[in-house]
């Protein structure tokens, strides 16, 4: 059985046991490709509560998804593959959208140019090399950041409350931070 993390154990003592056996990591996966064109059309419209509430259980299914793979002993190469690819266009897609409306547009074409850059090292990687693709802390840490960064700016937004931008800007930047540690880490740069 794989390492835990410290988010495993949390998820399987409070969520996971509610999810049906017959419910495997890679359909939570499928989950979240399904909700992106939804997540983009309701943050296109400004529809920013609702896009807050469908994003959260967008974001959240990576944690679980990984969680229930790794707990039930349930990894695939499509998995590794495929969980990263779903998350890489959820962050790209909201950043695009509400990072660039509500801060500025350096800010999200950096974090999907690092996105970009991760996504087609890593693949290339694994081609050309072999190379096993997992999630690491620091990658696992930027996700968490930009979720509550993209988080941020849908509050501040759908609930009129302008200092969240500031809180999503900070969180924007360190997930910046954390996207550079992963380049290194996966040995990108």
């Amino acid at each position: 059985m794989p390492n835990l993390t410290v988010t495993d154990k949390i998820l399987a003592k409070t969520i996971l046991p509610f999810i049906p056996w017959s419910v495997t990591p890679n359909m939570i996966t499928w989950f979240r490709f399904f909700t992106i064109p939804f997540v983009t059309f309701l943050f296109a419209k400004e529809y920013y509560a609702a896009g807050l509430v469908l994003f959260f259980f967008s974001s959240f299914s990576d944690a679980v998804d990984g969680s229930l793979a790794r707990t039930r002993n349930q990894i695939t190469e499509w998995g590794k593959m495929y969980d990263p690819l779903a998350d890489k266009i959820l962050i790209g897609v909201s950043v695009f959208i509400l990072a660039s409306r509500f801060l500025n547009i350096y800010i999200a074409a950096t974090i999907i140019a690092i996105e970009f850059f991760i996504l087609i090292s890593a693949f290339y990687r694994k081609n050309a090399y072999g190379a096993q693709i997992q999630a690491e802390t620091s990658g696992k840490v930027k996700m968490v950041l930009q979720s509550l960064g993209i988080g941020a700016i849908l509050i501040g937004a759908g609930f009129g409350v302008p200092s969240f931008f500031i809180i999503a800007l900070y969180l924007l930047n360190v997930s910046i931070i954390f996207a550079i540690i992963s380049l290194v880490v996966y040995k990108s740069i």
